[in-house]
């Protein structure tokens, strides 16, 4: 319940944080556009990309390496997230033999099933605030990324330019498939491999990039793809993927063995 809860608020936020600058999605931006949004988030993050941009010569380049300094600074954020998500997957066995123990949907037996699933948490030490707190965190400043370029792709003094031969301005499909399929990969190498309730998930994420990336400016694609590579990144090197299946063979051998 609680962490439903958690979710139900992640979205509600998602969601306020959004259409506080949806409404300005294609107006141009400057330093005297006005309100919250626009002077501490955006209007920021465009004076960075243009500052990189003088320094490296490209808007291309620009948006990299911004894209790679906002992911290493959310990096402490993004693997508590990540920690918290593979510990809540470790449990789920325990989890689910307790539903299974308190299937009564009476006032008292849900009661209990409550106190006995918060214990389990104190127990293994785990904070279930801990995984949504990242996400509320980081969440205004990717969306505020995704809308400073939106916004300068709508302002006429900016000329994005092309970043290997694609327009940045302009829709790209090329990149808008890379983008999903690193989208793909991420989710592959992931907690959603573990969980068959997130597996939906993981085609649904890469296809929707894929569509929006196919009519949005590529410079949003090209976001997305060094942002999921920093995330592919991070997977490896916190869930090992590529060490699992080497695990199943030797659980399957030692079998044989007995």
């Amino acid at each position: 319940m609680l962490k439903k809860k958690l979710v139900f608020l992640s979205l509600l936020v998602v969601v306020a944080v959004f259409m506080a600058g949806c409404s300005e999605f294609n107006k141009p931006i400057t330093a005297e556009s006005t309100g919250i949004w626009n002077e501490y988030i955006v209007w920021p993050l465009v004076t960075l990309i243009m500052k990189f941009k003088s320094w490296l010569g490209t808007y291309g380049l620009a948006i990299i390496v911004v894209t790679a300094i906002i992911r290493t600074a959310l990096l402490p954020l993004i693997v508590q997230q990540t920690k918290s998500s593979k510990r809540m997957q470790e449990i789920q066995p325990q989890l689910k033999a307790l539903k299974e123990k308190y299937k009564s949907k009476d006032a008292v037996t849900q009661k209990k099933y409550q106190e006995e699933m918060q214990q389990i948490m104190i127990n293994e030490k785990i904070n279930p605030v801990a995984g949504c707190l990242p996400v509320l965190i980081q969440m205004p400043i990717f969306i505020g990324f995704y809308h400073a370029i939106s916004r300068m792709n709508a302002t006429p003094t900016i000329e994005l330019g092309s970043f290997l031969g694609v327009a940045l301005g302009s829709p790209s499909i090329l990149f808008a498939v890379i983008a999903g399929l690193f989208q793909l990969t991420v989710l592959r190498t992931g907690p959603a491999m573990d969980n068959p309730q997130m597996k939906t998930m993981m085609y649904i994420m890469p296809f929707m990039i894929m569509v929006f990336g196919s009519f949005l400016p590529a410079a949003l694609a090209l976001y997305w793809i060094v942002g999921n590579i920093i995330s592919l990144i991070q997977n490896i090197f916190i869930y090992k993927p590529f060490d699992k299946p080497k695990s199943a063979e030797v659980v399957k051998s030692g079998g044989k063995k007995k």
